[in-house]
């Protein structure tokens, strides 16, 4: 079975993801709980913005591999399960976030002793960025 990839798609469900993530940790949504549950203060993000520019890239780049890998079990399901492009791209995405995504940051949570609030607001921008990197995929 041969598995094509749509790179625009890839690239445009990478750029979703992170205006996703702007989005989720604005000060609209959770940007102040997640500051708060982390010890940032205005003042300590100040001082990071200079290391910024690395994080957001490494961030995209981790964005456009999973984007990339949805889109290989997206394309194995639809072939296998013969669903609809969007559906396929929503459930798998959801199915890999409650298989992957929150089990292994839950562990860190425990192990971690971290709070289940971050966990929540952490976790919950995960199956938010997959859903729409899902959706996205699903409409090429």
């Amino acid at each position: 079975m041969e598995i094509v990839v749509d790179y625009v798609a890839v690239l445009l469900a990478g750029i979703a993801s992170m205006v996703v993530g702007f989005l989720w940790y604005s000060p609209s949504f959770f940007g102040k709980p997640w500051m708060a549950l982390m010890g940032y203060t205005t003042k300590s993000l100040e001082a990071a913005k200079k290391e910024m520019g690395k994080i957001y890239a490494l961030s995209f780049v981790a964005s456009l591999l999973m984007a990339y890998v949805l889109s290989h079990v997206m394309t194995l399901s639809m072939n296998f399960f013969e669903y609809e492009a969007l559906s396929t791209g929503l459930m798998s995405a959801f199915w890999m976030w409650l298989g992957f995504i929150a089990p292994v940051q839950l562990t860190d949570v425990l192990y971690g002793k971290k709070n289940l609030k971050l966990y929540a607001i952490n976790t919950g921008y995960q199956l938010a960025s997959l859903l729409t990197m899902g959706a996205v995929l699903g409409m090429k």
